[in-house]
């Protein structure tokens, strides 16, 4: 977690040095890009890097919870943006994340099966609210949510093996809702938006194994994703 702020960070400051060279934190700077929001839609798009985990409900207290260990993924996507009013927009930004978590698990002597590495290849649809403050110069900061539809391209889903054979499952589709915020920064050329964002899964993902007491999936009530982005968008 601490990895994405202190990235998030580098490259702000880094933008900050670079944007009080041509004004754009001074008190009076030259707007740039000053008809830009009077687009009805605009395009862009982002990179970035996620954090994924799980949330974990039991049917019984465990003696000890599964622990999720989360890997730093990447992202990368388009962006579909329609002014609805001048303050709010709506937004469509498909993207593929790239993320890795780790399920430890204990009461195992063996290394192979106390460990289970669910690696995800996910498709994001998400369809977003974007509320924007009164533009101050050239930045305007914006809060946004909404809800998604991500298809988990490594859910293993159709086949019979199961963690007997260590293989994890989980369905394919997924819905979620989302809260973040960010700031846009009117550049010269074009308009840079870092920002960071909550993803909350809805449903249980979970396809538990074939035998209903299996240590893996058992005791597990419903299995949840849920998952940090910090977003640079590019319009």
């Amino acid at each position: 977690m601490r990895k994405h702020f202190y990235i998030l960070l580098v490259v702000l400051v880094s933008l900050q040095s670079q944007a009080q060279s041509k004004g754009l934190f001074s008190s009076d700077p030259i707007i740039n890009l000053e008809n830009w929001d009077k687009q009805r839609v605009y395009w862009g798009y982002f990179l970035g890097f996620n954090m994924y985990d799980f949330k974990i409900d039991y049917k019984n207290t465990p003696d000890v919870d599964i622990l999720v260990d989360g890997v730093t993924g990447f992202n990368v996507g388009l962006i579909g943006d329609l002014r609805l009013h001048e303050y709010i927009n709506l937004r469509f930004e498909p993207g593929l994340y790239y993320t890795q978590r780790n399920l430890n698990y204990s009461g195992f002597t063996d290394e192979n099966d106390a460990l289970r590495e669910v690696k995800s290849t996910y498709i994001h649809f998400p369809l977003l609210l974007k509320f924007s403050s009164e533009r101050t110069g050239n930045i305007r900061p914006f809060l946004v949510g909404g809800v998604s539809a991500t298809l988990n391209l490594s859910s293993n889903s159709k086949t019979k093996d199961d963690n007997l054979q260590e293989r994890f499952r989980v369905k394919p589709w997924t819905n979620n809702y989302e809260v973040g915020f960010g700031i846009d920064l009117y550049l010269e050329y074009f308009k840079f938006s870092p920002s960071i964002r909550g993803v909350f899964g809805l449903n249980d993902e979970l396809i538990r194994d074939n035998d209903p007491n299996s240590p893996w999936t058992g005791n597990i009530d419903a299995l949840k994703s849920r998952a940090i982005f910090i977003n640079f968008t590019f319009q």
